[in-house]
C-alpha cells in the first residue's frame, strides 16, 4: 500500500467513526421521538411538594434518582444485556425485561417503561431494518414478544442492543444512556419547574462528572441489584398516578 493509499485508508476509517457517533448522537438526542419528554420519574411529585422548585434543588433530586433508582435498574440493564449479548445468552435478555419491570413498584413506571421501549424499537428498525446485525433480529423478536405479552419492554434493553451493534463496549454506552436520560430530565425541568435553559445547561454540564462516576460504580454491580431502589423515589412515583393535574404521564 503506498503512503496515499494508506492516508485515504485513514481518512475513510476517521469518517466511518464519526458516522458512528453521529449516529448514536441522534438516538441519545432529547429530540428523538420516542415519548420521555412525557414523563419525569416521580419529579413532578417533589415539584408538586416543593422540594423541586429551582435548580439547586432539582439538580440534587437528578444526582439522587442516577445514584439510585436508575444506577440499580436501567443503569444496569444496560451493563447485564450487552453481557449476555457477548456471551450470546439472548434469553437472558427476556429475564432482564421482566425483573426489570417487575420490580418497578408505580404502574405508571411500568406503562410508561413499555411505551418508550415500543416507540424506540420501532424508530430503531426503521432506521437499521434493512441491515442484517444479530441485534436487529433480536429488537424485531423484541418486538413481537411485546405485541404478544410475552415481554414488557425496557427502553434501556433496546439502546443497549444499539449500542452492541455500533460496536460499543457497555461503559460507553452506560454513560451515554445516563446522558441521554439527562438531557431529556432536564429539558423536562427547564419546562415545568420552570428554569432558564442556561440554568438547565449548567446542571447539564456539571452532571457529566456523575455520569462518569456511575459508569464506573456499575461496572462492580452483578444481576442481584438490578430492580433495588429506595422508598422515596418509588413513593412519589406511585403518588403520581392520583396527582389530578399533572404536566407527565409518570
Amino acid at each position: 500500500m503506498s503512503s496515499r493509499e494508506g492516508r485515504t485508508a485513514k481518512k475513510e476509517e476517521e469518517y466511518r467513526e464519526i458516522n458512528r457517533n453521529l449516529e448514536i448522537f441522534q438516538v441519545c438526542d432529547s429530540t428523538f421521538p420516542i415519548g420521555t419528554f412525557n414523563h419525569s420519574y416521580g419529579m413532578e411529585t417533589y415539584l408538586r411538594d416543593g422540594i423541586v422548585h429551582d435548580a439547586p434543588s432539582f439538580e440534587k433530586w437528578l444526582s439522587i434518582y442516577l445514584e439510585t433508582q436508575f444506577k440499580w435498574g436501567e443503569g444496569l440493564a444496560v451493563k447485564l444485556v450487552m453481557e449476555a449479548l457477548d456471551k450470546q445468552e439472548y434469553d437472558k435478555i427476556w429475564q432482564i425485561d421482566r425483573i426489570l419491570t417487575l420490580s418497578a413498584a408505580a404502574l405508571e413506571t411500568r406503562k410508561g417503561a413499555s411505551l418508550i421501549a415500543v416507540q424506540m424499537i420501532d424508530l430503531l428498525l426503521r432506521l437499521y431494518g434493512d441491515t442484517d446485525a444479530k441485534e436487529v433480529e433480536i429488537l424485531r423478536e423484541y418486538r413481537i414478544r411485546i405485541k404478544e405479552e410475552k415481554a414488557f419492554g425496557n427502553q434501556a434493553i433496546a439502546f443497549a442492543l444499539f449500542m452492541h451493534m455500533m460496536g460499543s463496549d457497555f461503559r460507553q454506552s452506560v454513560c451515554y444512556y445516563s446522558y441521554s436520560i439527562v438531557t431529556t430530565m432536564v429539558q423536562n425541568a427547564v419546562r415545568a419547574i420552570p428554569l432558564g435553559q442556561k440554568a438547565g445547561q449548567d446542571i447539564l454540564h456539571t452532571i457529566f462528572g456523575d455520569i462518569i462516576d456511575l459508569s464506573s460504580a456499575i461496572e462492580d454491580l452483578d444481576e442481584s441489584y438490578l430492580g433495588a431502589s429506595v422508598p422515596g423515589v418509588e413513593l412519589a412515583q406511585i403518588r403520581h398516578e392520583t396527582t389530578v393535574f399533572r404536566l407527565f404521564m409518570s
